[in-house]
């Protein structure tokens, strides 16, 4: 059976319901009293798999629950979904006419099958009218070869050295995930060349990075799927024109084995000689290419034995992470935590009206996973128009932001305490909080003092915070209390700015390191779509970022010429004007 095409959340009879038990009930939901009447919270509201999910600190009861459940039900457990989707995510089950899959995400045209990269079992159906198991192993072992090249010192650039550090050109989804996962796997990346990230068109963060390096035994990898985008079309030719620069004619005869691409076009010209690649598949987008030849990156810096023979699965086996596929496939809805955080994140926009939340990454390792958030989420979901053409309803697109540990403490926690546990209609705003973290660590310092644990584990500071976190969000300050904290702090008097209201949601997850940094991309990305089938909309587009692309084609010859603007709004004519006026 195909995703319903067109149902709006308002109008689904299990919304309904639970609109009306939350007007009934909502009064009575406050989390302190929720906690103090149910010893058994903690056991009763948590989702299994590697990763353990705590969503005690949500303002839910079982049978708030429930009624989640059956409306996520409605829309998920389409033929025994999560296994139905799991099926077509590996790239078996039903297909329609042209090889499509049977199910809405398409991305220009294109099956997403992000998945379908990380099966280990080998077992899979066509994609597009092709053995997709075949292709994502081919690529795997490309990968493995160059790896195990680089590494083990047979990759030579021009003058005869070996490779020492690895550039990487791209943007958006493309350049985030290997970033993020960069960072995650740091640890574990001894041996291999220095990666650096290059993406975006500002040319500070490249001439940074150039600086640093010697071309003869730098490469380069520029990530693009059909190198038509400005930005990496122009840090690829920025590359090979300091290769020019720094070489002689023996670097322009062998800039192929120098710049590498990430691509499905072979030969694509860049920087005045060939770029070799192919390592990618027509039907991975950015976001998924984390798994594929977008990963090559990766590969290079932690390893051929983090790549199964079996395809690009780049990862140590726990930033594979294959229990979370395995979770979403398997575990029933109401353990599912791919469909409680898809769900959850429903009720709290369509319910609460929330306008997002914060995502608080206690792992400094995994400092970029919010950012991956805000990409991942922000622009699959940001949508007000249905796959059927209406308009979306009931909270979609939520903002996601978020900082790691303690600096996101002492940066925004103050207005989360004081307005983040009030809805709408009592003045405030309700934001809802995800803790996460690892509990084991690597590179600590001082015994693990910092630490222990990565974040979370027994006698760290680190762990400490995570936990008070959660909790003095939950719990607050009232009266009494913040009159006695403010004179243990040097205070007096009982002045309003002391109180802090609590009940602000918070969810909690931990893991091992492996687990959380493995898993986190694959469930978040499983939550993304299950939140989108429910509001309805189209999670593989993204057709905000390309209106921008295309004006940004139309204005650069204006600032380049001396006539300057004069099609746009008089505000972008005159900064047109101003800014050609500068130019060097």
């Amino acid at each position: 059976p195909a995703l319903p095409a067109d149902m709006a959340l308002s109008a689904d009879p299990h919304f309904k319901k639970l609109v009306e038990w939350h007007k009934a009930n909502s009064s009575k939901l406050v989390l302190r009293q929720l906690f103090e009447a149910d010893k058994d919270r903690f056991q009763k509201f948590r989702g299994g798999g590697d990763i353990l999910l705590d969503y005690g600190g949500d303002l839910v009861t079982e049978g708030g629950m429930k009624m989640l459940m059956e409306l996520g039900g409605g829309f998920l457990n389409l033929d025994g979904c999560p296994a139905f989707w799991m099926r077509h995510l590996r790239g078996g089950g039903v297909t329609r006419k042209g090889g499509r899959l049977n199910f809405f995400p398409l991305w220009g045209g294109r099956a997403v099958l992000g998945g379908a990269l990380r099966n280990r079992s080998n077992v899979g159906g066509l994609v597009d009218g092709r053995g997709g198991v075949p292709e994502v192993n081919k690529v795997g072992g490309e990968m493995k070869h160059l790896g195990g090249r680089v590494r083990g010192g047979e990759w030579k650039g021009y003058t005869g050295k070996g490779g020492t550090d690895v550039v990487r050109g791209g943007i958006g989804g493309s350049d985030l995930g290997p970033l993020m996962v960069r960072g995650g796997l740091k640890p574990y990346g001894g041996g291999g060349p220095r990666v650096w990230f290059v993406g975006g068109i500002d040319g500070t963060r490249g001439g940074k990075t150039l600086a640093e390096l010697k071309p003869d035994t730098t490469l380069f990898i520029i990530a693009s799927k059909t190198f038509t985008g400005g930005e990496t079309i122009t840090n690829a030719e920025t590359g090979g024109e300091w290769f020019l620069r720094g070489g002689n004619d023996v670097s322009l005869r062998c800039g192929g084995e120098h710049m590498l691409g990430g691509s499905n076009s072979l030969n694509v010209k860049g920087g005045g000689f060939s770029i070799s690649g192919g390592v990618c598949l027509q039907w991975v987008g950015g976001g998924g290419s984390l798994w594929s030849g977008g990963g090559l990156s990766i590969a290079l810096h932690i390893g051929g034995d983090s790549c199964d023979v079996g395809g690009p699965r780049i990862a140590l086996g726990g930033f594979l992470c294959v229990g979370g596929d395995n979770h979403f496939h398997t575990a029933p809805l109401e353990k599912n935590v791919p469909v409680l955080l898809a769900m959850l994140g429903v009720w709290y926009g369509g319910g609460y009206g929330c306008e997002g939340g914060a995502l608080l990454p206690y792992d400094q390792w995994g400092g970029r996973f919010a950012a991956g958030g805000e990409q991942g989420d922000m622009e699959s979901n940001g949508k007000y128009i249905t796959r059927g053409g209406s308009r979306v309803d009931g909270g979609a697109g939520p903002i996601v932001w978020g900082e790691p540990g303690t600096n996101g403490q002492h940066a925004f926690y103050q207005l989360i305490h004081q307005v983040g546990g009030l809805g709408f209609f009592r003045g405030g705003r309700m934001i809802p909080c995800d803790f996460g973290g690892a509990v084991q660590t690597q590179g600590g310092i001082r015994n693990g003092l910092h630490h222990r644990g990565g974040s979370l584990s027994r006698g760290g500071i680190g762990g400490a915070n995570f936990l008070a976190g959660g909790e003095a969000l939950m719990k607050g300050k009232r009266g009494g209390e913040a009159r006695k904290g403010g004179e243990a702090a040097g205070l007096s008097g009982e002045g309003g700015e002391k109180l802090l209201r609590g009940g602000v949601p918070r969810l909690r997850g931990a893991g091992g390191v492996r687990a959380v940094r493995g898993g986190t991309g694959q469930l978040g990305g499983h939550k993304i779509w299950g939140g989108g089938v429910v509001w309805g909309g189209d999670s593989y587009d993204q057709w905000g970022v390309e209106l921008g692309k295309q004006l940004a084609k139309k204005i650069e010859p204006e600032l380049e010429s001396d006539g300057g603007g004069t099609s746009h709004d008089g505000g972008a004519n005159g900064l047109i004007n101003f800014m050609g006026g500068h130019r060097a």
